[in-house]
């Protein structure tokens, strides 16, 4: 499966702004939904009010994307969900803990929530509709949200949030769907040739031995081992020189 982080990560810091010290936000001083306290266990200082503000202030794209891949998307394992679903869980991760996201998640699936992604919860959904999924890993996170005491001064951004974040994984759900569907019909598509002069073959062997095929009159079984041989041939032809199936 490709590594779909940076185009994750990208639709996360959408929401996620700039430098901000809201003094409602427990989280305090944070830059691109990186906290003070986050940055400084991720430089190893302690204790973590030792870190001034400033340097939450300067953090870069590129330290902060290394933190969120190893504190959010690597814990969480969204690598090995399906696109869309592993966007729904990144960004609940990131916007309310790991744990929280993924517990949330196994609830949703109906598994044991322990917090980790494991080969129970990852074979659960498999079975499942990743676009389904989304949608109640989504409404799950929402009614969350809406339980907390700080909901008034922020439900209105959050709320915004994962109706956002709901859209594009469903997106990008709908978008791996479609591929698949087309790679199954180009494999079919592209072995159908070799499947009719397969059985042209066959068809030939069959009327050699003195089998009668009522189907094929007309044709003797020479004719119909050479125009096999020859689709076989031009199909192969044809796949090296436009390099497809």
């Amino acid at each position: 499966m490709a590594d779909r982080f940076e185009t994750c990560l990208s639709e996360v810091l959408r929401y996620e702004g700039g430098y901000s010290d809201h003094p409602s936000d427990p989280g305090g001083a944070t830059n691109m939904g990186i906290t003070r306290k986050t940055l400084a266990r991720w430089r190893k200082v302690s204790p973590w009010t030792a870190l001034p503000k400033a340097e939450v202030a300067t953090l870069t794209r590129g330290e902060a994307g290394q933190i969120y891949r190893a504190n959010y998307w690597n814990a969480s394992k969204a690598n090995a969900l399906p696109p869309g679903l592993d966007l729904a869980l990144f960004d609940f991760a990131v916007n309310s803990g790991v744990d929280r996201a993924v517990r949330t998640l196994q609830a949703t699936l109906g598994v044991a929530a322990d917090g980790e992604i494991g080969p129970e919860t990852l074979t659960a959904i498999a079975k499942g509709d990743p676009q389904g999924l989304v949608n109640a890993l989504c409404d799950r996170r929402l009614r969350f949200l809406e339980s907390l005491a700080t909901f008034p001064t922020f439900g209105r951004g959050w709320t915004r949030r994962v109706a956002a974040i709901r859209a594009a994984a469903i997106a990008a759900a709908e978008k791996s769907s479609s591929m698949q569907r087309r790679t199954v019909m180009d494999i079919l598509s592209g072995y159908r040739t070799y499947v009719v002069a397969a059985f042209m073959l066959l068809a030939g062997v069959a009327q050699m031995l003195g089998v009668d095929l009522p189907t094929l009159d007309g044709g003797s079984a020479g004719s119909l081992m050479l125009e096999a041989l020859a689709i076989i041939f031009l199909r192969k032809g044809l796949k090296n020189e436009t390099g497809s199936v």
